[in-house]
């Protein structure tokens, strides 16, 4: 009975932040497979640490958030970084260039969303951003995503990363440098819902209609188009606009789509004569689409139920 009890008490103290240790996870990981084992493990070693916790030296949530990055410190010293390929290599020049599949690379995969989701945390899971961060040593992302993504002082991040305030501030500065090489600022602001997928919607309709043209004019002059796991990408109007023709000389325009949310950005499932085909995902600034992630993975079907085929 007594443990019973201490199972109820346990249970009420952790569920409420399970999502939000799910986000931290996929943030430090780049994986939603992988941070939902980041989520398990840090519940069995919360569980096991439970009749320690002391509440006057920090919350729960503080408490669960440090064996969290603890669990991700431990589980980068044996994983390869998530990238994208816009971070693995130079971009193609050529639209009609041989695909270069690269499936013994871990990449980043998309994060399932809910459009109406608190604007801090779409903004914090955009795609490029999340992007940004694999490309940071372990403990700089660590710190990074405590301070100025969860708003942790430095005195407590230093205290959950077994180091020093002066080591945190330092981690800091270098990530943001990092960061600000790559064009990312992690406190931009995503989008409103509204606004992205009225964008996403005409991109649709023209990509339906296999109209290069309408959909070059909604492309932002620098648009990213990457395609894991092929390390194929391109930058700027002009290279997308000849990929997408030539998407549509190899495989035709009998295309359908479904709607979806992923990383707080708008996209949708694409159908290839019914048949499952990619997952894209749109980041748009100002009214135009600054970037478009093509996802081609079982893995990441998966990840949104997307059926097979449509009816």
């Amino acid at each position: 009975m007594k443990m019973a009890a201490v199972d109820a008490r346990f249970t009420r103290a952790v569920e409420p932040h399970r999502h939000e240790l799910l986000v931290h996870g996929y943030r430090m990981l780049g994986s939603v497979h992988d941070a939902e084992d980041v989520v398990q493990e840090t519940m069995l070693r919360a569980w096991r640490a439970f009749d320690r916790y002391d509440p006057a030296r920090a919350s729960v949530r503080t408490w669960l958030y440090r064996i969290a990055t603890n669990v991700c410190l431990d589980a980068l010293e044996s994983r390869r970084a998530r990238p994208l390929p816009s971070s693995a290599g130079p971009p193609f020049d050529d639209p009609d260039a041989p695909f270069e599949p690269a499936a013994e690379v871990p990449w980043l995969t998309p994060f399932p969303t809910d459009p109406d989701a608190q604007a801090i945390e779409r903004s914090r899971l955009r795609i490029a951003l999340v992007a940004a961060l694999q490309l940071l040593p372990a403990r700089q992302r660590a710190a990074l995503i405590l301070c100025e993504v969860l708003d942790v002082p430095a005195a407590d991040v230093a205290e959950s990363l077994g180091t020093t305030t002066a080591a945190v501030n330092s981690a800091l500065q270098r990530a943001r440098s990092r960061l600000a090489r790559a064009g990312v600022d992690p406190e931009a602001a995503a989008e409103p819902p509204a606004e992205q997928r009225a964008v996403v919607d005409r991109y649709v309709t023209a990509f339906q209609r296999a109209d290069v043209a309408a959909i070059t004019a909604l492309l932002a002059a620098d648009v990213v188009l990457e395609m894991p796991p092929m390390r194929n990408w391109y930058r700027g109007r002009e290279d997308y606009a000849g990929f997408m023709r030539r998407v549509y000389r190899e495989r035709g325009a009998r295309w359908r789509t479904e709607p979806i949310w992923a990383n707080g950005e708008a996209g949708f499932v694409a159908y290839l004569d019914g048949m499952i085909h990619t997952v894209q995902v749109l980041t748009v600034e100002r009214g135009l689409v600054t970037r478009t992630t093509v996802f081609a993975s079982a893995e990441v079907f998966a990840l949104f139920g997307a059926p097979a085929e449509l009816g």
